[in-house]
C-alpha cells in the first residue's frame, strides 16, 4: 500500500445524497493504515411531481454535487479524484448539441404500468431473461424506454445519447460522455452472456442502438473537471473515476467477508440480498425465482434479489409526520419492541407497496384480505414491517442457496438500514444464522476503494477489504428464540401462497 491520497465519494440515494471524503491514515510507520471518512456535505433528494409524471430534480442534484466538490476544498482537503454512485435504472437523454432533453423521470413514475407484460409479449419473457439476466421489475430501464416508444415520445426522436444517472452527472462535470458497466447491466438492455449491448433487442423495440455508449469498467478514469466547472467552483481539475456506480455494486466492494463466497444484504430504502459470482447465472430456475444478475466490479456478477426494504417504513413515517405525529426512527423502534410479536405479517414485495398514496391503508387492506388483525398503533405497524422483512430475507436466502448450490453460515448486512438494530436482530432470529452488520457507509466506502485502486493508493480489491476490516468494527447478532420464528415463517409462507392463489 502506497501513501494515501484523499478521494471524494458521492453516494446518492433515493431520498438523500452525501459527499464523503476518504483518507487512509496510520498512527506510525509500522502500523497498517485505516480508512477515515468525513462527511463533507449532505442534501435531500426530493422528487418533483410535474403534471402527470414524477421526475428527479436533476439540476438540483448537479448543483449539490458541485457544492460538495467546492466544500471539500474549502474545508482544507485536497482530493485527487471523485466518484459518483447512485440507484440504478434511471437516465437522461442528450441531444446532438449536447443538451439535456427534458427532466429525467423517477423510477416510481406510473408510466411503466403494464409495460412488463407488454414488453414480454413483444419479445418473450424467457428470452428477455436469458439475454439480460435481470429480475422483472416495472421500473427497469427497458420498460421506461418502451413506455416512451409506445407514447411516441418526441424526446426519442431528437435524442443522440443515453446516459444513466451517475454518467449524466459526470458528463455535466467533465464534458465527457461515458457509460459505466455496472449501471449498464441494470437496464435489461445489456446482453450478459455476450457481454455487450443487446442491439437486436433494441431494434425490435424501436430503440436506436446508437444512443448507447460502449460501457467502461469500474476504475476507469473518465476525465477531469472541465475548465469552466473548475473555475466556477474555484478548485483544481481533479480526476473523475467511473466507480462501480450502481450503489449496490459499490456496497458489495466494501463487504468485509472472510470467504470468497458470501451472502450479503445491502439494506436501505431497498434491500438487495445476494452473492457474488464469477459469471451470470441464467438457467430457468433463476427466472422462476425472479433473481437478477447485475454486473459488479472486478469481473464479477451479483446474483441478487430486490426486496422492497425500508421504503415501507419510511413512507409510514412520512405519512404519520404529515398527520402531526413526528416520530424519530429510534422512537418507532422502541414502540415496535413493546408491540405484540407476529400479530400481523405482510409480503413486502407485493406491488401494492411500490408507490401507494397511503402506505398504512395498503398494509391495513393486506391484513384484512389475509384474515389477520389490522395494526392499531405505530408500534404495531413497525413491528409488522420489520418482522415481515426479516422473514422475507430468510425466504430469499434459502432460495439463493438452492440456485447456487452454496450454503452460507451467516449474512453480511451493510448500509444505512443496519442502524436499525431491531431489524438486524430480527434477521438473525428469522434465519437462525449469524448476522454481521457493518459498515454503514458501505456504498461510499466501496466507491472510495475503487478510486484508491485506480489511483494506485491500494494494490487490489483484496487489500481494500482488509482496510475495511481494520477500519470499521462489525456488530454481531446471534439468533435466539428460534421456535417462535419457525412458526412465524410457516405462517408467512402460507400468507404468500394464499395471496398468489387468488385470481
Amino acid at each position: 500500500m502506497s501513501n494515501s491520497s484523499a478521494v471524494l465519494a458521492f453516494d446518492l440515494g433515493a431520498s438523500s445524497g452525501r459527499a464523503l471524503l476518504g483518507e487512509i491514515t496510520a498512527s506510525d510507520h509500522d502500523s497498517p493504515g485505516i480508512l477515515k471518512i468525513t462527511e463533507i456535505h449532505r442534501f435531500a433528494n426530493t422528487p418533483v411531481q410535474m403534471g402527470d409524471h414524477l421526475h428527479w430534480n436533476f439540476p438540483m442534484l448537479l448543483q449539490e454535487v458541485k457544492h460538495g466538490i467546492r466544500k471539500a476544498f474549502q474545508d482544507g482537503y485536497r482530493p485527487v479524484s471523485y466518484g459518483i454512485d447512485s440507484w440504478g435504472v434511471d437516465y437522461g437523454l442528450i441531444d446532438r448539441n449536447g443538451e439535456l432533453i427534458g427532466v429525467p423521470y423517477h423510477y416510481r413514475d406510473l408510466r411503466t404500468e403494464g409495460m412488463v407484460e407488454e414488453t414480454c409479449k413483444q419479445v418473450g419473457r424467457e428470452r428477455l431473461f436469458q439475454e439480460s439476466g435481470l429480475q422483472f421489475m416495472p421500473f427497469n430501464t427497458i420498460f421506461q424506454l418502451n413506455a416512451m416508444v409506445k407514447a411516441k415520445s418526441p424526446m426519442l426522436d431528437i435524442a443522440d445519447k443515453f446516459l444513466l444517472t451517475p454518467d449524466l452527472l459526470n458528463y455535466f462535470l467533465t464534458g465527457v460522455q461515458a457509460c459505466e458497466f455496472t449501471m449498464a447491466t441494470t437496464t435489461q438492455l445489456y446482453h450478459v452472456t455476450e457481454g455487450k449491448w443487446n442491439e437486436r433487442l433494441m431494434d425490435e423495440l424501436g430503440l436506436p442502438s446508437s444512443l448507447f455508449l460502449e460501457p467502461v469498467q469500474p476504475g476507469s478514469v473518465i476525465g477531469r473537471l472541465q475548465d469552466a466547472v473548475a473555475q466556477e467552483l474555484g478548485v483544481p481539475a481533479i480526476k473523475a473515476i467511473a466507480v462501480a456506480s450502481h450503489d449496490t455494486e459499490s456496497a458489495v466492494v466494501a463487504v468485509p467477508a472472510n470467504a470468497a463466497r458470501f451472502a450479503y444484504l445491502v439494506c436501505g430504502t431497498w434491500s438487495l440480498l445476494g452473492t457474488e459470482l464469477p459469471e451470470p447465472l441464467v438457467h430457468p430456475e433463476v427466472l422462476e425465482e425472479d433473481f437478477s444478475n447485475e454486473g459488479g466490479a472486478y469481473q464479477s456478477y451479483q446474483l441478487l434479489k430486490n426486496i422492497m426494504g425500508l421504503w415501507i417504513l419510511q413512507e409510514c413515517k412520512r405519512q404519520w409526520g404529515n398527520q402531526g405525529l413526528k416520530y424519530s426512527y429510534a422512537e418507532l423502534v422502541e414502540l415496535a419492541e413493546d408491540a405484540e410479536s407476529f400479530r400481523s405479517l405482510i409480503h413486502p414485495d407485493d406491488l401494492r407497496f411500490m408507490n401507494p398514496a397511503d402506505m398504512t391503508a395498503e398494509i391495513r387492506d393486506y391484513c384484512l384480505e389475509t384474515g389477520q388483525p389490522v395494526p392499531q398503533s405505530a408500534g404495531e405497524y413497525v413491528q409488522c414491517i420489520l418482522q415481515s422483512l426479516a422473514l422475507r430475507y430468510r425466504e430469499v436466502l434459502e432460495r439463493m442457496e438452492v440456485l447456487t448450490g452454496q450454503s452460507y453460515d451467516g449474512l453480511h448486512m451493510v448500509g444505512g438500514g443496519i442502524q436499525n438494530e431491531l431489524l438486524c436482530r430480527y434477521t438473525a432470529n428469522a434465519m437462525g444464522r449469524t448476522v454481521w452488520a457493518g459498515p454503514v457507509e458501505a456504498s461510499a466506502i466501496g466507491n472510495m476503494l475503487v478510486q484508491f485502486v485506480a489511483n494506485g493508493t491500494l494494490r487490489s480489491r483484496e487489500e481494500g477489504v482488509e482496510l475495511v476490516k481494520r477500519s470499521f468494527p462489525l456488530a454481531w447478532y446471534e439468533p435466539e428464540s428460534s421456535g417462535d420464528w419457525e412458526a412465524a415463517f410457516l405462517r408467512y409462507k402460507s400468507l404468500i401462497g394464499q395471496q398468489q392463489a387468488q385470481p
